[in-house]
């Protein structure tokens, strides 16, 4: 399906403004949402355009959300929130650029809603496209993100324990760690942009800033990052966590089952995890919960079994 397309990556200059506004126009007639291609083309132009005058490779666009619901996305290197005001210092760059478009002002006129999420390490501008062009400035941009992305591992709870993670490997973590994130930012951003049709996506938004914040363990991923830079395949990790915040890992592990589900139902099969992933979360989540209750730490088995037992399977202290 064309939300499932992979990302297109773009190039300096103007021709990646080009590509975008090709890249979308195709995608939206894809999807037989032709209706929206008009809004589509040219708020690309204006999102892709402030990325490469004020943003930082690597940038991105692609389109996410529903079939109903489209969104695009335009993602650079640079945490800094968009710029609304075109400059007037132009560089030669700069003139040839902003022949394209006039601001990210015009943004608002051609979508529905839009905004920015600030990450760890760029920020993603989406809008969804309206079906025509509004005469008014539209609404404000919605920035998200940036605050609740703070390492939470150096402040300890009043439970603390110290959790052993035996052979993580190094691919499977890193795939965890980014569908967590898109994940996190697809539902948020339904929320923002379509509440009232997704109800589902506000409840499930509100409990991943709860449940989802013991995941952002910022000693782990340096243990996997440093295995991954010297070639290996897997690592122990060691991390303190809060006993209580550990054991509710078990809801999280449901949560993420329920967000399969609802990711099939409104089409966005990208985000549904494959059978390889729900194993290795259900144990590298699983682990948490069984040691918080007093289990020996277990290692990673890798299997293609899907009746695989042990180590593959959650270890659920909830009954």
């Amino acid at each position: 399906m064309p939300l499932n397309r992979p990302a297109l990556s773009l190039g300096a200059g103007p021709r990646g403004v080009q590509d975008a506004r090709r890249w979308v126009v195709d995608a939206f007639e894809g999807m037989d949402r032709t209706d929206l291609c008009e809004c589509a083309e040219v708020a690309v132009s204006e999102v892709v355009t402030n990325a490469l005058l004020h943003g930082r490779p690597p940038i991105q666009v692609r389109v996410r959300g529903t079939q109903e619901h489209p969104r695009v996305e335009v993602r650079d290197g640079s945490s800094d929130p968009p710029q609304l005001s075109v400059p007037t210092d132009h560089d030669d760059l700069e003139a040839v650029l902003l022949t394209f478009g006039r601001g990210l002002n015009i943004v608002a006129r051609a979508s529905d809603a839009w905004g920015a999420e600030i990450e760890e390490d760029g920020k993603v501008v989406w809008f969804t496209p309206a079906s025509e062009f509004s005469d008014d400035a539209g609404d404000e941009p919605l920035i998200t993100g940036g605050g609740d992305l703070t390492d939470l591992t150096g402040e300890l709870a009043a439970d603390p324990e110290r959790f052993v993670l035996r052979d993580v490997p190094v691919a499977e973590y890193v795939a965890f760690q980014n569908h967590f994130r898109e994940l996190r930012r697809e539902v948020r951003l339904l929320t923002l942009a379509h509440e009232s049709d997704y109800p589902l996506a506000k409840d499930l938004s509100a409990v991943f800033d709860t449940l989802g914040r013991p995941l952002t363990l910022g000693v782990a991923s340096a243990q996997v990052a440093a295995a991954e830079a010297e070639g290996r395949l897997g690592t122990d990790v060691e991390v303190v966590r809060g006993r209580a915040a550990a054991r509710s890992l078990d809801r999280f592990v449901e949560l993420l089952d329920l967000t399969d589900a609802f990711c099939r139902e409104e089409r966005m099969l990208s985000l549904a995890r494959s059978p390889e992933q729900r194993r290795f979360q259900n144990w590298f989540l699983g682990e948490f919960v069984r040691q918080s209750d007093g289990g020996e730490p277990l290692p990673w088995v890798g299997t293609t079994d899907d009746s695989t037992n042990g180590a593959g399977e959650r270890h659920s202290s909830v009954s």
